[in-house]
């Protein structure tokens, strides 16, 4: 399992850093659109294959999500202000995820089947877009929203072994996904909290051409750079307790077989999907505040 990790690791890296670094000078990334359009076809042939349809329709659902980023690309959408976007997707995420995470497993099957696939595809393509808008506002900018995400997971995992295990009244959510803490969750958002202010300190200290988040909001307040970071570390565990509670009602343990030791693709962008567009909402309102 360790090696099959490692060889994927290797793999996906070799395609995602040469696209993510490729220049593109503000304009519309291509080599990266392209990897991403990619990923997002493959997470939605697995949002069909989890919502309980067979292998056609499933690959109809990849077909339309790519069809639908596609369109939106020809359209010019990546070129435009998406704000409304960002606050909608935001508003969406929280509320529903809310909703989602207090009805629990059994509150999944009385979504209407509909509902679910629409609002599956839907967030796809958000964060498609909030992806690769990011990555046009430059790659420090998308490094440190990526970061984050990864660095709450990291976080939570260690803090969660060496403090949540030990009390069991502190599990977060035991019937979504028993290896989830409490004391995971702080130790996220300490650790997202620590990147943020070593980010701002080194785009000061190398004169960054391009801020990150963290100095965006940071130029607007530091009380906003706490709650932003802060409220994208939550969001993130919000997007993978969605997708843990999705996977057990459909009795699946991971979301595909496509990425030998790791999962699905929906495994390992669970929790980009709401914290994109976020960050794009955060971004949107320094700019025009």
């Amino acid at each position: 399992m360790l090696k099959q990790r490692i060889i994927t690791a290797i793999v996906l890296l070799a395609i995602l850093l040469p696209a993510l670094f490729y220049p593109s000078h503000g304009t519309v990334p291509i080599p990266f659109a392209c990897v991403m359009l990619a990923l997002i076809a493959a997470a939605g042939w697995e949002w069909g294959k989890l919502n309980g349809y067979g292998q056609g329709i499933s690959l109809l659902f990849g077909g339309e999500i790519l069809a639908l980023c596609l369109l939106s690309w020809a359209l010019g959408l990546l070129d435009q202000s998406l704000s409304l976007v960002w606050i909608v997707a935001g508003a969406a995420w929280v509320l529903g995820g809310a909703f989602l995470l207090r009805a629990a497993v059994p509150g999944w099957p009385r979504v209407p089947k509909p509902l679910r696939v629409v609002g599956g595809l839907l967030a796809l393509w958000v964060a498609w877009l909030a992806a690769v808008q990011a990555r046009m506002v430059g790659i420090n900018f998308l490094l440190s929203i990526l970061l984050l995400v990864w660095v709450a997971d990291v976080f939570a995992y260690f803090a969660g072994r060496a403090f949540g295990l030990k009390f069991t009244h502190s599990k977060l959510a035991p019937s979504i996904s028993p290896g989830k803490s409490w004391e995971g969750v702080w130790g996220g958002m300490a650790g997202v909290l620590v990147l943020a202010l070593a980010w701002v300190w080194a785009d000061a200290s190398t004169q960054a051409t391009v801020a990150s988040l963290y100095t965006r909001l940071a130029q607007r307040g530091w009380w906003l750079l706490l709650i932003g970071v802060v409220f994208m570390a939550a969001m993130s565990v919000v997007g993978d307790l969605v997708e843990s509670l999705i996977k057990r009602s459909a009795g699946a343990k991971d979301s595909s077989n496509l990425l030998p030791g790791h999962g699905g693709v929906l495994d390992r962008v669970d929790a980009l999907l709401p914290a994109l567009p976020i960050a794009m909402m955060l971004w949107s309102f320094c700019e025009h505040a």
